[in-house]
């Protein structure tokens, strides 16, 4: 195995784990909007709102691999076994971080929105809310930055 590889099951590590925690927060998130509708469907637009709210992390995993991948380009040839693991360990730590932060983010939407359903004004509380399981989302795509320029000094 080259150090090369390491690197990449890290990427595919991020992007697959943001990715499955985006879907499932959104598919929490998703269910909640569907028996909500039965009692009100007046609030469809706020329902997809806080349904597409999980599938943030999917992207924050997507522009990490970018972050990431720039480095590459500069280091293919000669990437070391130390900056390999450093991309893995990266790519394992913001891909858990996404997958947490996607689920637990649907279940805060799914909960405002079965509220919303119920005749409840909890809209923009909600969103607020739900922008704090994603705020640790946003660290770990910095912390990813972070160490992407580590590894390419």
């Amino acid at each position: 195995m080259t150090p090369i590889f390491l690197a990449y099951v890290g990427v595919a590590l991020m992007i697959g784990m943001a990715g499955v925690g985006s879907a499932y927060g959104t598919t929490i998130a998703g269910n909640a909007a569907i028996g909500s509708m039965k009692k009100n469907s007046e609030a469809f637009g706020l329902y997809v709102m806080l349904s597409a709210l999980p599938g943030t992390q999917g992207l924050y995993g997507f522009a990490g691999y970018f972050l990431v991948s720039n480095f590459f380009n500069l280091l293919t040839p000669e990437i070391t076994w130390i900056q390999s693991c450093a991309v893995l360990f990266s790519g394992i730590f913001m891909g858990f971080v996404q997958l947490l932060s996607a689920i637990r983010q649907g279940q805060v939407c799914a909960n405002g929105i079965v509220a919303i359903g119920q005749g409840h004004d909890v809209g923009g509380k909600t969103m607020i809310l739900a922008v704090f399981p994603e705020l640790y989302a946003i660290v770990a795509l910095a912390a990813t930055f972070l160490i992407g320029s580590a590894v390419a000094a």
